[in-house]
């Protein structure tokens, strides 16, 4: 089993593009402050969220399977029972990476994601491990 510092420090300097399941309008929540901030370091946000059309200046998808681009790190910001279904959707759109932000934990997801290969983080913070490591958006 990998590293979990090492599959952060992977994830974050690979994926120019996080793909955030979850992302809310409300300023005072997390899932509109992290992808904000990365968006600010240097990353592109794809939003997914059923009821808004366009947040982070950025087009807003219903699901995953609506993108219509390939999907590879998908940043989940749902509750931890939603996730063994979102880890399924991301696998169908063939991501390769799924991270479930801190205080969200599945086994079940963990195990999904892990059986298709995808790169697999749980209960971190992308802006908290982004600044910890010190990493800088791929170019």
């Amino acid at each position: 089993m990998p590293d979990t510092d090492d599959v952060v420090e992977q994830i974050l300097s690979t994926y120019e593009t996080i793909t955030v399941v979850g992302a809310s309008a409300a300023p005072e929540k997390a899932a509109h402050r992290v992808p904000v901030h990365m968006q600010n370091h240097g990353w592109r946000i794809i939003p997914v969220n059923p009821k808004a059309d366009e947040l982070f200046g950025e087009k807003v998808y219903r699901v995953l399977a609506d993108i219509p681009e390939q999907v590879g790190l998908v940043d989940v910001f749902r509750p931890s029972p939603d996730t063994p279904e979102i880890a399924r959707q991301a696998v169908a759109a063939g991501a390769t990476a799924l991270w479930l932000q801190l205080g969200i934990v599945s086994p079940e997801a963990r195990k999904i994601a892990e059986d298709a290969g995808l790169l697999y983080v749980e209960d971190r913070c992308l802006i908290i491990e982004q600044r910890r490591l010190g990493v800088a958006a791929p170019k």
